[in-house]
């Protein structure tokens, strides 16, 4: 049998006819009405000659690619018994299922188009033997043409995020493997191929993201068979998936989009995908975080200040972090011990609650329930609870898969959520697991984000990672923010956020503005460029108000308006960025779904190779309407390198399509500034 699936310009034919393991025709541009007569003749056009030196059948790279059927390449499923490996011979079981019957081991393969174009696929092994069954892989692979030669993937570190890196592969597998128990600061998150030169705008491209929080792998793997594939799913330690007789292994989703229209039009599908089972369902209401205000330094004198500040500015959540619980003076004690911090809170946390709640503003607080401090009476009371190799940060893992352990958790979080009115935990999860357990506690994970939503619905989640380490497609459908990275240093954030966004929507983008000295690089920034880039995603505030001038507090009140104005469109529209041909400057924004209304932020990330620097293109516009452009007041004035602006400088009107592909003439911005453009259709 053939199945075309096709949806928002894609097209996918898969082709189940025979005996054979299903294999995928066509991933890719939509091919159209095609009867059954022309799908069946386009799949037997494309089976390929017999090579010379070679197996005497031709090649059908399937759904699952074996030794049988002729593939020397990357496994996809991979299973052995006691005694060794199963080199598997599938046959079709009916639909897209495949079983060897001498092997006692059955494959099926689930696949997905969703109405925005975005395919899914993921595998399930089931042991119909009598013996036990390890599973080492059970991947998905997809083919790619020969023409998507380049790839794009990620690499980074904490505070660092997502740096993109670009190369072409000869003939071989391009790997990239996590084996952090999460993602990784490191994470590949979106492994791109496409034709040479691909850019934001333009180029087709193919891309895979593993949906899963534990350890994972996507490759590309160009064959001298004159195959190419695209492949990912969850990595797998040695023996830590055995399936008894009857059980079932299920892989996570390999979520695969494919665009003609550069990045950004991966972003076109991924996006709206992600909203149709989004769990927000409310404004991103603008949050105060306390950690680089006040850190450890916790008492209610110390934060009642800071309470006022923010409700003055109109901040419309107010999150205590770390120190509030007993005995946490600083990083090195006391993770575990969820109870109220006596000493410094006497009364509990409801005095400080009162003052948030009663100034306008929702309570949130901080948690890392996954760890534990050696130093702690959870530690000292369930040391058989622990699990990874050494300390990171001061921390070991609380092993969830032990029921006693995940009962513990669940039941202090519940306690706190029961107790006090809390909108909001920001979860954070600060090292690696460092052990061959992350599919076990990827799993309890989700069990308990599960578990504590369905008792406490009103409650949002964020999804924190010692920053931007645990951000991907297998949790998102869990919690209502990501914290992007650890900085909020608007030069290294304007990165992070650009890439981060080309698969998560900028509501779940957690992007706070940070006093002028950065906390994790000691560079200053001016407070302008600061508010540009925190407005770009779910905003917030994470500074001390209480040192904060009279004049900068006004600037902080006018930009929280703005984003309160805003963020209908900044949390609903399309998300743009245009192709750099200076790479010291960067332009981005949001245009409305219907094209009435946009924002743009144009960035000097340094000093601009001319001495005029490129003009400005906005993309995404309407072509055949006229836009008024402006200068957005976002609360203080970006730095010039000369006051003299250009002519057209602070409005003018012109239709979408000179706006462009002609664009405006670029002030002279100082580096580090930015300026904010708003478009209105006239």
């Amino acid at each position: 049998m053939l199945h075309h699936l096709r949806a928002a310009g894609v097209s996918v034919l898969l082709d189940a006819r025979g005996t054979g393991v299903p294999r995928v025709v066509h991933w890719g541009r939509d091919l159209g009405d095609l009867t059954d007569e022309d799908l069946a003749a386009l799949a037997d056009a494309t089976v390929p000659a017999v090579p010379p030196s070679s197996v005497d059948h031709p090649l059908r790279v399937s759904l699952v690619p074996g030794l049988a059927e002729g593939w020397s390449g990357r496994p996809t499923v991979a299973v052995h018994r006691p005694g060794g490996p199963l080199d598997l011979d599938l046959r079709s079981a009916g639909g897209l299922a495949s079983r060897d019957e001498a092997a006692g081991v059955a494959v099926e393969t689930e696949v997905e188009l969703t109405p925005q174009g975005v395919l899914r696929l993921r595998q399930s092994v089931r042991n119909e033997g009598s013996t036990p069954l390890a599973v080492d892989a059970a991947a998905v692979v997809v083919p790619v043409p020969d023409r998507a030669r380049e790839v794009l993937d990620f690499s980074g570190l904490w505070s660092h995020e997502r740096r993109p890196q670009r190369h072409l592969p000869p003939h071989g597998v391009w790997s990239r493997e996590s084996r952090h128990g999460r993602p990784g600061h490191d994470d590949a998150f979106l492994l791109t191929v496409g034709v040479p030169g691909f850019g934001f705008r333009h180029g087709e491209v193919w891309a895979a993201h593993v949906a899963w929080s534990g350890d994972s792998v996507s490759w590309l793997e160009r064959s001298s068979l004159g195959v190419s594939l695209l492949g990912g799913g969850e990595l797998l330690a040695p023996g830590e998936v055995t399936l008894a007789p009857g059980e079932t292994y299920t892989g996570p989703w390999t979520v695969l989009v494919w665009s003609d229209a550069g990045l950004d039009g991966l972003s076109d599908r991924l996006h709206p995908w992600i909203r149709s089972w989004s769990t927000i369902g409310r404004p991103r209401p603008l949050v105060l975080n306390t950690w680089e205000a006040v850190y450890f330094d916790h008492s209610l004198e110390r934060l009642e200040p800071l309470v006022d500040a923010a409700a003055a500015v109109g901040v419309e959540r107010f999150v205590l972090d770390d120190g509030w619980f007993r005995g946490r003076d600083d990083d090195t004690r006391a993770l575990g011990d969820w109870f109220v911090d006596l000493a410094k809170w006497p009364d509990g946390l409801t005095p400080l609650i009162d003052r948030v709640t009663g100034a306008g503003m929702e309570f949130g607080l901080w948690v890392e329930p996954e760890m534990v401090n050696p130093d702690s009476d959870l530690a000292r009371s369930h040391p058989q609870w622990l699990v990874g190799a050494g300390t990171w940060r001061h921390q070991r893992v609380l092993d969830l898969t032990q029921p006693a352990a995940y009962a513990h958790v669940r039941d202090r979080l519940d306690a706190l959520l029961t107790e006090y009115p809390i909108a909001y935990l920001k979860w954070d999860h600060n090292r690696d697991l460092l052990a061959s357990a992350a599919h076990g506690q990827t799993i309890a994970l989700y069990a308990l984000l599960a578990e504590l939503r369905a008792d406490h619905p009103s409650v949002e989640i964020e999804s924190c990672a010692s920053g931007g380490g645990r951000i991907d497609l297998g949790i998102l459908p869990l919690v209502d923010r990501v914290w992007t990275s650890d900085t909020n240093d608007p030069l290294e954030r304007q990165s992070i956020q650009r890439w981060t966004g080309l698969v998560i929507p900028p509501e779940y983008l957690g992007s706070h503005l940070g006093a002028a000295r950065a906390h994790t690089t000691g560079r200053t920034a001016a407070l302008s460029f600061r508010l540009v880039t925190a407005l770009f995603g779910h905003a917030g505030i994470e500074w001390d108000l209480t040192r904060a001038s009279a004049d900068e507090l006004a600037a902080v009140t006018r930009w929280t308006a703005l984003y309160r104005s805003s963020r209908a469109l900044l949390h609903g529209g399309v998300v743009v960025r245009g192709d750099a041909s200076d790479p010291a400057w960067l332009t981005h924004g949001v245009v409305a779904t219907d094209r009435s209304e946009a924002l743009f932020a144009v960035v000097a990330l340094g000093t601009a190779q001319g001495a005029l620097p490129p003009v400005i293109r906005l993309p995404g516009l309407d072509p055949s309407r006229t836009y008024r452009v402006s200068v957005v007041d976002v609360g203080a004035e970006p730095t010039f390198v000369q006051p003299q602006a250009p002519p057209w400088w602070p409005g003018t009107t012109l239709p979408g399509r000179v706006l462009a592909e002609v664009g405006l003439a670029a002030p002279l911005l100082a580096p580090e500034n930015a300026v904010l453009l708003r478009c209105e259709a006239v």
